[in-house]
């Protein structure tokens, strides 16, 4: 793939961010503070009717997010996410923060709340056990009984295995968000939950922080 380095595992560290809206569009953004492709955030987009969208920065992202998951449009736009009004790095999330993501069609604010069980379970976890592929033979099941929709290992296409190594999870208490300047709505569940690849995203809005691993078949 045009600009990825040869290598067996790649590495996408960052925070995944999912909400829903009442009239049933969700979003699941991607913002990546480290990764072989530079610091990036995509979103993707399921609309009410099913139809799948990926809001990308550029080629190289657009190229690879849609060889790993599946869209039926993808629109190259500016994804900009800001955190309190700063630009996304390294710092983690918390409670009472508040994401901007402003991606072409796409304007929201997300304000983030507390860790619900699973994040204060999370946190105990040291950082390179949570984040090492070989756990999610453990959490995959788990996830798949506790969260709806949610698995923490999966296929990237192409002989590409997935694994998502979760370190911090908190809710997203409200949401505004506007769609071609459209008012959406407030804050809901994602529901039904979205058909992009392989589940990753909890019902209930919230944010993850992770590292994202991508291995190729040998």
């Amino acid at each position: 793939m045009g600009g990825m380095p040869t290598r067996l595992s790649w590495h996408f560290t960052g925070r995944i961010a999912g909400w829903g809206t009442p009239g049933g569009t969700r979003f699941v953004l991607g913002a990546w503070h480290d990764s072989p492709l530079g610091a990036f955030a995509d979103v993707m987009v399921e609309r009410r009717d099913g139809h799948r969208v990926l809001l990308a920065p550029s080629a190289e992202v657009a190229d690879f997010v849609a060889s790993t998951y599946t869209f039926d449009s993808t629109v190259l736009t500016s994804v900009t996410v800001t955190v309190d009004g700063r630009p996304l790095a390294a710092a983690p999330s918390a409670a009472g923060q508040t994401v901007r993501v402003d991606a072409g069609p796409l304007r929201a604010r997300l304000h983030v709340g507390k860790r619900p069980w699973l994040g204060r379970v999370l946190r105990l976890v040291p950082g390179p056990v949570a984040t090492a592929p070989a756990l999610t033979r453990v959490t995959d099941p788990a996830a798949r009984v506790l969260l709806r929709g949610v698995r923490t290992r999966g296929s990237a296409g192409g002989g590409r295995t997935e694994y998502y190594g979760a370190r911090d999870l908190h809710r997203v208490l409200a949401a505004e968000t506007t769609w071609e300047g459209a008012d959406l709505g407030p804050l809901h569940p994602l529901d039904p939950p979205v058909r992009f690849g392989f589940g990753s995203t909890p019902r209930a809005p919230s944010v993850t922080d992770l590292t994202t691993t991508v291995r190729l078949p040998r």
